[in-house]
């Protein structure tokens, strides 16, 4: 299975005023705009990293999710949320040919944690034998940063800042997160009972 981005977040929605701001940084300078390309690179990998921890694409963009056979025929779980609309469902053969499967095949079933695509009738197409199935959807809470809830925005806040004060230290444990943010994802983060789940 592979999960590809078709196009980054925007730098337009990027909110690196309100991050200056949280900062605490002057403005009215000359240089005013040097650090603006530094402050956008920590809040994408801020996001990037709550992204990571919660499963959750927090601004709107197009994904593409090819796999090589379904979870269940009755429901294939996507892999981020929340997912807004599905774009296509191709079918693609051992050879690179692909069908595109009607859209009144399938349906997207929305979940705050586990949208699903599922078929109209019983079962989801059949993948070709060593072929996949290439799904393009929609996903993020909006196009605008206004959209993100708020707890997450906040987190993206307080670690992009973690990020900007401790960029020069190299002495931090692999995958340090701050307790604050850790405890602001906490409930977006998905719960897995098992194997199967």
């Amino acid at each position: 299975m592979m999960l590809v981005e078709e196009t980054t977040v925007l730098s337009a929605a990027l909110p690196v005023a309100e991050f200056k701001e949280h900062l605490r940084l002057g403005s009215g300078f000359d240089d005013d705009g040097l650090q603006e390309t530094v402050l956008e690179s920590f809040l994408r990998a801020s996001i990037a990293a709550i992204e990571a921890r919660t499963g959750k694409a927090l601004l709107e963009r197009p994904f593409a999710w090819t796999l090589p056979r379904w979870r269940d025929a009755a429901r294939q779980p996507l892999p981020v949320a929340p997912v807004s609309a599905l774009a296509e469902v191709s079918l693609v053969d051992r050879m690179g040919e692909a069908v595109v499967v009607a859209p009144s095949v399938y349906r997207l079933v929305p979940d705050a944690q586990h949208p699903e695509l599922r078929p109209v009738g019983n079962c989801l197409p059949s993948i070709p034998s060593e072929g996949q199935a290439e799904v393009r959807f929609l996903a993020g809470y909006g196009p605008d940063w206004s959209d993100v809830p708020a707890d997450l925005r906040q987190a993206v806040m307080l670690l992009a800042a973690h990020y900007y004060e401790y960029r020069d230290d190299m002495a931090l444990s692999g995958g340090c997160m701050p307790f604050g943010v850790t405890s602001l994802i906490e409930r977006y983060r998905a719960v897995r009972l098992g194997a199967g789940a």
